[in-house]
């Protein structure tokens, strides 16, 4: 037997004692999608529920691992142990995490009470690597009061986020023309609280107005959103950011709800299909592939047609040719 599978049960009990070397080597297993993960995502599931999962997404260059950084000393003097899913951009030689947020954090690295790990996006539109959900659930089973995650950035694709979080935390900078645009054309639609960093910058107020004023736009039967603005090098706001995230925690945990949660294992298993599908194509060397490839070259079939043969075809195909 496979001594990482049989070691299980005592990996996942010393996990939720809260071990941090445990919780490093379950991180790994799970994001390496090995045997002995399932086993244990399953042994932790009674222990889930206890973290708030709080998320930071917005466009490149707003400060969000700063204001990250800045927020977990901030919960740190509040006595609340914490845990960070940085998803940084994949190399594209390893496709590891560059590991940029890490080396931004670096002062609560002997800090027992902060586990931080990097997470590679591997290609994922919405900032958000497959894993990143299990890993939170890893850290939450573990007893870390507040889960982070922060995205690598893209835009208006990263509402995967929304899936995830408890809280999600929408960053913008002054007079960011683009970034604004980007948050009315999507992003805006899952943020619970909109944060202006860079405060002591220009045109910080008018930013704040335009938010503000896109706010008033919506169906004012919708939840009010705060709009907040932070320094984050300086380290001010970031208290009532803090404050903030709370109150939107106790309205969340009381809004929860079982089609949620299966709106979310839906949105996670519809990746592990997608990314199982790519795998197969990529690597399999059937006939069948190979017919539908030439199919679709000779445009004898569509690329929906030939997706939907693949899937038909997924889990059956190692015998032929």
């Amino acid at each position: 037997m496979d001594r990482t599978v049989s070691d299980t049960p005592r990996l996942a009990a010393r996990l939720i004692e809260g071990e941090p070397a445990a919780l490093a080597r379950a991180i790994s297993l799970v994001e390496s999608d090995t045997p002995a993960a399932i086993d244990i995502l399953r042994a932790i599931r009674p222990h889930l529920g206890h973290a708030v999962v709080v998320g930071f997404t917005g466009p490149p260059g707003v400060g969000k691992s700063t204001l990250v950084n800045t927020y977990i000393a901030e919960l740190r003097k509040r006595g609340k142990s914490v845990g960070v899913v940085a998803v940084d951009p994949s190399s594209p030689i390893t496709g590891g995490a560059v590991l940029g947020d890490r080396i931004r954090m670096a002062e609560h690295t002997l800090d027992q009470g902060v586990f931080i790990r990097s997470l590679a996006s591997r290609g994922a539109l919405g900032g958000l690597s497959a894993s990143a959900a299990q890993v939170a659930d890893l850290m939450d089973a573990a007893g870390r009061d507040v889960v982070i995650l922060e995205t690598v950035g893209t835009g208006q694709s990263e509402v995967e986020m929304a899936m995830i979080a408890d809280v999600r935390v929408v960053i913008s900078a002054p007079g960011m023309g683009d970034d604004v645009q980007a948050i009315k054309a999507g992003i805006l639609e899952i943020a619970d609280i909109l944060v202006v960093n860079k405060a002591d910058q220009p045109l910080a107020l008018q930013t704040c107005q335009q938010l503000k004023a896109m706010l008033g736009l919506r169906d004012l039967t919708r939840r009010s959103v705060p709009v907040l603005c932070t320094d984050a090098i300086n380290r001010t706001g970031v208290g009532d950011l803090a404050d903030a995230v709370e109150a939107v925690a106790g309205r969340v945990k009381q809004r929860e709800n079982r089609s949620a949660v299966a709106g979310r294992t839906r949105h996670l298993l519809a990746q592990a299909v997608a990314k199982a599908a790519e795998t197969h194509v990529m690597q399999s060397r059937t006939q069948t592939i190979a017919a539908i490839v030439q199919g679709i070259q000779e445009a004898r079939l569509s690329l929906s047609e030939g997706a939907r043969q693949v899937l038909n075809n997924l889990g059956g195909e190692g015998h032929d040719g």
